[in-house]
C-alpha cells in the first residue's frame, strides 16, 4: 500500500517543495521515489478490475495513463507550480498539442504569440489546420493586439514568456484578463522560466506548459512534458486524451524529472546569475549588434520582467554584427565554430552551455518571411547558460567573436 507524505505543501516555500513534494512511499519506505517500472497493475478482485476501469474506484490500471512514479511527479510540478493538477507526456510537443486536442474543436480559432518556438507554428499552421482550426498570431508585447485579433470563434490564447529565441516578456497579467473576457483558455509555455522563476497561473493563466526534457530534466538526458491546470480540466479533458492516444510519459523518465526537480530551484538561481554575467560581457563586445537577456537594463522589457519574474533565465540572444542577411549568417556561424567548450546543439536548459542558430536550425522549417516578422534575424545565435565559469564561457566565445573584430 502507498502513503502520501502528510504535509500542507500550500504553506512551503519553492526551494522545499522541490525536494519534498508529491512523495508516495511503498510498504518498504523508502526515502528516495520508488521506480515502478511495469505496464499493468494487479487487482484484488473482478470486482475491483471493473471499479477500476469503470472510474468508480480510485487507483492504478494501466501504465499509458496511470502510474505511481508519473504521478509523484505530476504531483510535484503542480505544487511547484501552485496549480491543482498536473499531467505528464512523453514530450513537451506531446503536452501542448494535448491541449489544443482536448480545448479545441472544428471551427475554433487560436490565437498565438509571434516568435514562438518552431514546432508550435508548424502544428498550428500545417497540422490542427487541416481540422479547420485558425490561428492569428499577435505581438507578444503588445497586449491590445491580442483583443484586435479576438474572433467570436476565439477559444484559446497561448504565448511564451520569455520567447523562444527573442526573450521578449509578455504581461501575463494583461493578457489573461483579455482572455477571460472573451471566453478564451488563457495557455502559457513556462518552459524558459520554470516555477522556480515565475508562477503564470497566479498571473491569471488557466494552463501551464513545460518541455521537461530542458530545465526540469536538467541535464540533457530524458525527454518530457507536462499540462498544469486546474483538476477540472485535468481529469475531465486532458486525461482522455492521454488514456486514448497514448503520449504517454515513461516510469523512468518521470523518476530521472523527479530528481531534476529537487535541483531546479538551485540550478535556476545559478544559470541566470551566470547568464547575466554573460550577457553583460556580451552587450559590450564590437563584434555584437545587441543581446536580448530579460535582465539588461536594456532589453524592453526590462521593467516587466523584473516585476514578473525572481531572476532572468539562463537563455539568452545575441545578434552578430554584418552588412547582409549573407555576411550575418556567416559571421554567426563563425561564432559557432569557433567554440571549443560550448555545445553545439539544438536543446536547451542543461547544465551545459549550449548553442545554435535559429535561423538555420530550430526555426528553419518556417518561411524566411515569417522568420523575419519574428525577428528572427540570421545574425542571432541563441545561447543557453549552464553551471560553468562564466569567464570560461567567455573565453570560448570571444575565440570566434575577436575573430570577426580582427578581420
Amino acid at each position: 500500500m502507498l502513503h502520501l507524505d502528510p504535509v500542507d505543501y500550500a504553506a512551503l516555500h519553492t526551494d522545499t517543495l522541490a525536494v519534498r513534494a508529491g512523495t508516495e512511499r511503498s510498504q518498504f519506505g523508502e526515502h528516495s521515489e520508488a521506480m515502478y517500472l511495469t505496464s499493468s497493475f494487479v487487482f484484488e478482485s473482478a470486482a475491483q478490475a471493473a471499479a477500476r476501469f469503470g472510474n468508480v474506484e480510485a487507483g492504478n490500471v494501466y501504465s499509458r495513463f496511470t502510474n505511481p512514479t508519473v504521478q509523484m511527479f505530476e504531483r510535484k510540478l503542480a505544487a511547484l507550480e501552485g496549480g491543482e493538477a498536473c499531467l505528464a507526456f512523453s514530450t513537451g510537443m506531446a503536452a501542448q498539442l494535448a491541449v489544443f486536442m482536448a480545448a479545441l474543436q472544428a471551427g475554433d480559432h487560436v490565437v498565438c504569440s509571434q516568435g514562438v518556438f518552431g514546432s508550435t507554428i508548424t502544428l498550428l499552421n500545417t497540422i490542427l489546420s487541416k481540422f479547420g482550426i485558425t490561428v492569428s498570431y499577435a505581438p507578444v508585447t503588445q497586449p491590445a493586439a491580442w483583443t484586435a485579433a479576438v474572433r467570436a470563434n476565439t477559444k484559446l490564447f497561448f504565448l511564451e514568456t520569455p520567447s523562444n529565441p527573442l526573450t521578449e516578456v509578455a504581461d501575463v497579467a494583461a493578457i489573461s484578463a483579455i482572455a477571460k473576457a472573451h471566453g478564451a483558455l488563457m495557455v502559457v509555455d513556462n518552459c524558459f522560466c520554470t516555477p522556480a522563476l515565475q508562477q503564470p497561473l497566479k498571473q491569471g493563466a488557466d494552463v501551464v506548459l513545460h518541455s521537461a526534457t530542458k530545465f526540469i530534466d536538467g541535464q540533457g538526458r530524458v525527454l518530457g512534458g507536462a499540462a498544469v491546470a486546474s483538476a477540472a480540466f485535468v481529469k475531465d479533458k486532458l486525461l482522455a486524451f492521454l488514456r486514448t492516444t497514448g503520449a504517454s510519459l515513461s516510469p523512468f523518465n518521470a523518476w530521472v524529472l523527479l530528481k531534476g526537480l529537487e535541483t531546479l530551484p538551485l540550478r535556476m538561481k545559478q544559470q541566470s546569475a551566470n547568464a547575466l554575467v554573460l550577457a553583460q560581457w556580451l552587450e559590450n563586445h564590437p563584434a555584437v549588434e545587441c543581446v536580448l537577456y530579460p535582465f539588461l537594463p536594456s532589453h524592453p522589457q526590462y521593467a516587466l520582467a523584473k516585476a514578473q519574474q525572481s531572476a532572468g533565465g539562463a537563455i539568452l540572444s545575441v545578434v552578430v554584427k554584418g552588412d547582409t542577411p549573407e555576411q550575418q549568417r556567416a559571421n554567426a556561424w563563425a561564432v559557432v565554430d569557433g567554440t571549443r567548450l560550448i555545445s553545439i546543439t539544438g536543446n536547451l536548459g542543461d547544465t551545459r552551455t549550449t548553442i545554435t542558430h535559429p535561423a538555420s536550425t530550430t526555426h528553419t522549417r518556417i518561411k524566411p518571411e515569417e522568420r523575419a516578422a519574428a525577428g528572427i534575424t540570421e545574425g542571432m545565435l541563441r545561447i543557453s547558460i549552464g553551471l560553468e565559469d562564466p569567464t570560461d564561457l567567455q573565453n570560448d566565445l570571444a575565440r570566434g567573436l575577436n575573430a570577426l573584430v580582427l578581420a
